[in-house]
């Protein structure tokens, strides 16, 4: 007998259309997209009425704790359709030790979901709907571990994965994204600059471009961040979240979750103050924050540790920029140096290994502290994105000899 699945049987569908982000012009559900007309993201719509009518929170806790319990929210309709990994709910770790007096604070640790980071989220959607619209190919540019998120899926799924990736990627990913099946490629220059491989390979190779935001469905993958996140708060979210910002799919998908939970009831008005977080060596959501600009202007000579935030342009920067500021949050940098120092304090006091990205939010809680934009007695939750093990950590240096004396008061 198999274990009881979220993705045995087919479940209603509540998807209406498609919506473009910028001007709201309506596109058809159930067919293949990329940008909208304007050149924007689109945004997946549901009939909220009927979705909050068809299922209760006591229908939902029942369920297996996967990604697949939300699959009411979710725009896949067939469960033939489903591309899984199987995707857990990720833990919310207390850290009390780091925390500020007063106040809470929470690590939502990714890192154990499929390839190690919550790219994985976004992936088994996006995945999961080009299976379902007859993709046979996709494609797409990457700090690394969306793109090993893509080449796992799409190995699942039987889709053809091509990925470019910068030359100064870490190596485990590199060896990861190769190893589960995708045709990749280093690339010299950053994201937004190989980006254009993709784009102008999609008439010449057939691939279905799978970058940031250039398809529909990553975002709804992300969106279960927020529809857990809720449902593991009891449906009274934190007061604070930040989030490690590059293309920001997560960020606004958590946001769009919060707002369909709110439109069936599940949860009151108060949302959490959403803060993006960069590295100041690519800050261009930060600095378009502080400018009061509603667009972010390229960021040039980009350059942070934080591969994953590393992203000069973001297609999606006024929806980033959006929820920010509807939130009542902010938009912050960090140096690296004080990404490394986050990361170090957190595995030797709380022992939770960050990646660098998930290192740079509390950095970044650590400087709103300071400067009073988050309260000491707060509720705030930060992200860690992938697991830790992926990046290169401080060489080991201390060794024994086991053929001569041990020198225990020097251990």
């Amino acid at each position: 007998m198999s274990p009881r699945s979220n993705t045995d049987a087919d479940l209603p569908s509540f998807v209406t259309h498609l919506e473009c982000s910028l001007s709201g012009e309506r596109y058809p559900a159930d067919a293949l997209h990329g940008l909208s007309k304007a050149g924007k993201p689109l945004l997946v719509r549901y009939d909220l009425a009927a979705l909050g009518a068809a299922i209760d929170k006591p229908t939902l806790a029942a369920r297996p704790p996967d990604l697949w319990r939300y699959r009411e929210f979710l725009p896949v309709r067939r469960a033939a359709d489903i591309v899984t990994l199987g995707e857990i709910m990720t833990p919310v770790v207390a850290t009390p030790r780091v925390a500020a007096k007063g106040g809470a604070l929470w690590v939502k640790d990714e890192g154990r979901l499929p390839t190690g980071s919550f790219k994985a989220r976004g992936l088994a959607m996006a995945v999961s709907m080009a299976k379902a619209l007859g993709v046979r190919r996709m494609a797409m540019p990457t700090a690394g571990n969306a793109g090993a998120a893509l080449a796992a899926y799409c190995t699942r799924a039987g889709i053809e994965s091509y990925v470019f990736c910068p030359d100064d990627a870490p190596e485990p990913v590199i060896s990861e994204i190769a190893f589960q099946g995708a045709r990749l490629w280093r690339v010299n220059g950053l994201i937004n600059e190989f980006g254009r491989i993709v784009g102008e390979g999609k008439e010449r190779m057939g691939w279905f471009d799978a970058s940031t935001l250039k398809e529909p469905y990553r975002i709804e993958g992300k969106k279960t961040m927020g529809l857990e996140l809720a449902e593991q708060f009891d449906w009274q979210p934190p007061d604070v979240i930040l989030y490690p910002t590059g293309g920001g799919t997560g960020l606004i998908g958590m946001w769009k979750a919060f707002a369909e939970l709110a439109a069936i009831g599940w949860i009151g008005d108060k949302r959490p103050r959403m803060v993006s977080v960069q590295a100041s060596g690519c800050a261009p959501i930060v600095r378009a924050y502080e400018a009061g600009s509603e667009h972010a202007e390229p960021w040039q000579g980009a350059a942070t540790i934080a591969h994953g935030i590393r992203v000069p342009a973001a297609i999606g920067d006024f929806l980033i920029l959006r929820a920010v500021r509807e939130s009542g949050g902010f938009a912050i940098a960090v140096p690296d140096e004080a990404i490394l120092a986050a990361q170090a304090e957190m595995a030797a006091t709380e022992g939770l290994l960050l990646c660098p990205e998930g290192a740079a939010t509390f950095a970044a809680y650590r400087a709103a502290l300071a400067d009073g934009r988050i309260r000491a007695d707060e509720s705030v939750l930060l992200f860690n994105c992938a697991t830790g093990l992926k990046y290169p950590l401080p060489p080991v240096t201390n060794r024994l000899d086991h053929t001569r004396p041990i020198p225990w008061e020097t251990l």
